[in-house]
């Protein structure tokens, strides 16, 4: 039987994993408003303020929404890594709860209605 797998570090943070979605946003978001900016200069020309400055606002914006939402997203994506014996703890809990019918889970369920009227009055005395 092979030995089991050993993790080498940890998992990145919630911090860093923003971090790494907001630097990849504003890449991107860099890359797109220099596509945009440029082809909107071409088109309608520079403005009052020049090309120059026409085409950092139009990569600055860009790169600032793309970070934001990359972060959130990368955050959101996240939540779904839990430690393992929170999973274990849940896994459990699934096939303890398993209900087989409705009648069951009508029995369950007046069950722990009996117990939490038992707690509650309990509890004022």
């Amino acid at each position: 039987m092979p030995p089991p797998p050993q993790h080498y570090g940890e998992a990145p943070s919630i911090w860093q994993k923003s971090e790494m979605g907001a630097l990849m946003g504003g890449g991107v978001g860099l890359t797109i408003g220099f596509i945009f900016g440029s082809w909107s200069i071409i088109r309608g020309g520079a403005g009052p303020r020049g090309f120059l400055a026409t085409l950092s606002q139009y990569m600055l914006s860009s790169a600032a929404t793309f970070s934001f939402f990359l972060a959130i997203g990368s955050v959101i994506r996240s939540d779904s890594l839990i430690p393992p014996h929170f999973q274990a703890a849940h896994m459990q809990m699934m096939s303890a709860a398993a209900v087989r019918s409705k009648s069951e889970g009508v029995q369950l369920m007046k069950a722990r209605w009996e117990a939490e009227k038992q707690r509650m009055s309990s509890s004022k005395q």
